[in-house]
C-alpha cells in the first residue's frame, strides 16, 4: 500500500514468517518499508502513528502472565508516544487492557483515536452485514 511499517515484538513473538514474506514482496513494488524490530522506541522513532493490541488473545489465557512480563517494555505510554511525530496518534482495536498493551492516560489521551476508530469499523461492520445479507 506505499506505507512505511515498523513492526515491534520481543524475540519469539515476530509475526508469522509466511505472512512477513507476502507483506515484504507487496512493499517492494509500492516502495514501502518494512521493519521487524525488538526495540519499541526505534519503531516509534518519528512514527505518525501507534498501534498496539492485547498481548494475549482468546485461547491464549494461559500465556497471559507471562506475557504480561515480556511485553512490559512495548507498551504504548506517554515515554514512547514522545518519540513519536508530535502529532502522533494513537490506535488500538479494542478491548483494551488498561494499564497493558497501553497506559490510561494515552489511551484517554488528545492523541488517541481509539474510540473513533472503534466508531468507524461499527460502521464499516454493518455496511458489510448489509452488502452480504441485504436489508436488516
Amino acid at each position: 500500500m506505499g506505507v512505511d511499517i515498523a513492526v515491534a515484538t520481543p524475540k519469539g513473538y515476530e509475526p508469522d514468517t509466511e505472512i512477513v514474506k507476502n507483506a515484504m514482496n507487496f512493499a517492494k513494488k509500492s516502495g514501502a518499508k518494512i521493519s521487524l524490530l525488538d526495540d519499541p522506541n526505534r519503531a516509534a522513532e518519528k512514527a505518525d502513528v501507534l498501534y498496539t493490541d492485547v498481548w494475549a488473545s482468546m485461547g491464549q489465557e494461559e500465556e497471559a502472565e507471562k506475557r504480561k512480563k515480556i511485553f512490559a517494555p512495548y507498551q504504548v505510554n506517554a515515554r514512547l508516544l514522545k518519540v513519536a511525530k508530535p502529532d502522533a496518534i494513537v490506535m488500538h482495536c479494542l478491548p483494551a487492557h488498561r494499564g497493558e498493551e497501553i497506559s490510561e492516560d494515552v489511551i484517554d489521551g488528545p492523541q488517541s483515536v481509539v474510540f473513533d476508530e472503534a466508531e468507524n469499523r461499527l460502521h464499516a461492520q454493518k455496511a458489510l452485514l448489509l452488502l452480504l445479507f441485504g436489508k436488516i
